[in-house]
């Protein structure tokens, strides 16, 4: 068996592995959600990946809880008049094949080139939901990011963008280059996932030879503050914790921790030392754009 460094040796990597929990919990007779496709998608190295996951994340019960939250803002941000839904770093997201869409509302998944070959070969024969296309590109190279997105935006009024478990692989400056690229009047909100520093050290720790190739590097102790100052206002903000413990899926070693009052993402300051993650939508502050 390979070792845990060398199941990931990059972040695209981190897409089959998220893969194979949402496979695992599309299994369930409980389900939050069904994804037929995501044990395709996972593949022998998300399993594996999966396997050597930390007790911290025991059975994907964030990764399972944020698949949720998002679908949920994905369909709220639909049912307020988005009209274009832009995946950046998609990785193996099957949601065009899987959410209940309209079929005219268009989708855009970008990611590197190799990813979006191995996902259109994994992929051929099945239908989505809606009009998805696919654009290969590397979201790193700005130059390449500013041409996507003008291609992309074009003719939208109030598009959706995700960032799923992205942003935390970046370094400030890399999160401060892609918030002043999104701050465009096309794009209506930011749906992402953020973490405050203390979970970051924590998961830094917890995951040093399973992410030994990409490391978790975003973390201020402020998230929602440092998008503020960058021009952006949290609409929607789900911490994990409540929410994995509402749906049940909270490990039993984590449970004594929601007798107590939970962190408020919005009040930092009080709340520093505390680990937390959440779901968060963003839209512009109005003196922004």
């Amino acid at each position: 068996m390979e070792e845990s460094a060398e199941l990931v040796a990059n972040v695209s990597d981190t897409a089959r592995w998220v893969a194979a929990f949402r496979a695992a919990e599309s299994a369930r007779p409980d389900a939050l959600f069904h994804d037929p496709l995501a044990d395709r998608a996972a593949g022998e190295r998300g399993r594996a990946i999966a396997a050597r996951t930390p007790r911290l994340m025991l059975n994907g019960w964030s990764l399972v809880t944020r698949t949720k939250l998002i679908d949920d803002l994905i369909l709220k941000a639909i049912a307020q008049g988005c009209d274009l839904v832009v995946n950046m770093a998609a990785g193996m997201d099957t949601r065009p094949y899987r959410l209940e869409l309209p079929a005219e509302l268009r989708w855009i998944e970008a990611d590197l080139p190799e990813l979006v070959a191995e996902k259109n070969t994994l992929l051929t024969g099945e239908s989505p939901r809606c009009a998805l296309t696919r654009t290969a590109v590397d979201l790193a190279d700005p130059a390449a990011r500013q041409q996507f997105l003008d291609k992309a935006l074009s003719g939208a009024q109030r598009a959706l963008v995700l960032t799923e478990g992205l942003i935390y692989y970046l370094s400030d400056d890399e999160v401060v280059s892609l918030a002043a690229a999104l701050n465009r009047p096309e794009i209506a909100w930011w749906a992402l996932d953020v973490n405050n520093k203390a979970i970051v050290k924590r998961m830094g720790k917890a995951t040093t030879e399973l992410l030994a190739n990409a490391p978790w590097q975003f973390g201020p102790v402020d998230p929602l503050g440092f998008f503020t100052d960058l021009g952006w206002t949290a609409d929607e903000v789900e911490p994990l914790v409540p929410a994995a413990h509402r749906f049940n899926r909270l490990p039993w070693f984590m449970k004594p921790f929601t007798l107590f009052p939970q962190p408020d993402p919005r009040k930092p300051l009080e709340n520093s030392w505390k680990p937390w993650s959440a779901v968060v939508r963003l839209e512009h502050t109005p003196s922004s754009l």
